[in-house]
């Protein structure tokens, strides 16, 4: 409830402090409205269009909560899979690099063309984009267990499946909520792109159309609700991971 209120507090002095900087630059450079409006404007856009923008929202916030926990459970998956079997780690770890490698803007239009311009391509590039930290973070705290603890678990006569889910695992969970935070300031990024590619609705759409309409207010209504709808989604999965580990270390 504490964190909760503080992320409130920090939010809103985010904000508050953007609005007076953003009408400071534009009361001493005098910008036009086509280039950069004032926030009143933004406002009464986001007022004017509040319908509109809420119903893309709805669609965005989807397409991230889905592509994020598929992305996470894809990650794991593939961390685990590394760790265990050695094979598996020569062909995913070069994958990995190559998936990442590749420009999203580049495969995007690919994911469209085999998802189609519904919501399940939107959803494949942002696993596309977020997976990766998860993998590389879990498998990296996958292999670099106590070696106190490997040596107690030989003395103990543990075998390899019981020390792999009595220590290594455990032992990861932190490298794995790093990772997870990483993925869910990432997750916008990649429903946004899948957007920009191929859709006909959500936040990205949203922001084409009224670039290509000159409707500058409109875009910014649209980045500022891009920019909270990160900004909860970031501190909620924080707050969960953050109490989801304390309860770990008082077990």
């Amino acid at each position: 409830m504490r964190k909760g209120l503080v992320f409130i507090w920090q939010t809103a002095l985010f904000l508050v402090v953007l609005g007076l900087g953003w009408e400071l630059l534009i009361f001493t450079f005098n910008f036009p409205p086509y280039i950069l409006p004032s926030p009143s404007l933004v406002v009464k856009a986001l007022i004017a269009q509040g319908g509109v923008i809420m119903q893309n929202t709805a669609i965005t916030l989807l397409e991230i909560i889905v592509g994020l926990s598929l992305g996470i459970g894809l990650g794991c998956i593939v961390a685990l899979l590394m760790a265990v079997f050695l094979p598996l780690r020569l062909f995913f770890k070069p994958s990995l690099i190559i998936s990442q490698a590749l420009p999203t803007l580049a495969i995007a239009p690919l994911l469209v063309i085999w998802f189609g311009y519904g919501i399940a391509s939107k959803i494949m590039t942002t696993i596309l984009m977020l997976f990766f930290p998860v993998a590389s973070a879990f498998f990296d705290g996958l292999t670099r267990s106590n070696n106190q603890w490997l040596e107690l678990a030989r003395t103990m006569r543990a075998s390899k499946w019981q020390y792999f889910y009595h220590i290594q695992i455990p032992a990861a969970v932190p490298s794995l909520a790093s990772g997870i935070r990483v993925a869910t300031a990432v997750a916008p990024i990649g429903a946004i792109v899948g957007e920009w590619v191929g859709s006909s609705q959500g936040l990205g759409f949203l922001l084409l159309n009224a670039n290509a309409r000159m409707q500058i207010d409109m875009m910014f209504a649209c980045l500022l609700v891009i920019v909270i709808l990160a900004l909860v989604l970031y501190f909620s999965v924080d707050a969960l991971l953050t109490r989801w580990l304390d309860k770990r270390e008082q077990m």
